[in-house]
């Protein structure tokens, strides 16, 4: 199975995970995690800025890393899927919880 096969079988089987359990439009809380950069942090934040996000950032203990929590409003399943997406696509090497 390619990765791109196993990214679309995870994004099937979250769309539908968030279809059963939550009611729409919903506030949803995405998790990234990059290496401290400054510069990703910063597009990763422009990719949700004039939404109404709430965003904050946490260094690792010895400063390699940085998690990204974003809170937003979202109005289906399908956007919250299609923002991962945008963010996958535009910054290298985030990892989305």
């Amino acid at each position: 199975m390619s990765t791109s096969d196993k990214s679309e079988a995870f994004y099937k089987k979250l769309k539908i995970q968030l279809q059963d359990t939550t009611l729409w439009p919903s506030e949803y809380l995405y998790k990234f995690i990059l290496t401290t950069n400054t510069t990703k942090i910063k597009k990763l934040s422009d990719l949700f800025d004039n939404q109404g996000a709430v965003i904050t950032t946490k260094e690792s203990k010895n400063g390699k890393y940085t998690s990204v929590s974003i809170n937003l409003k979202m109005k289906n399943p399908d956007a919250v899927i299609s923002k991962y997406k945008e963010v996958a696509a535009k910054i290298e090497d985030v990892i989305s919880l």
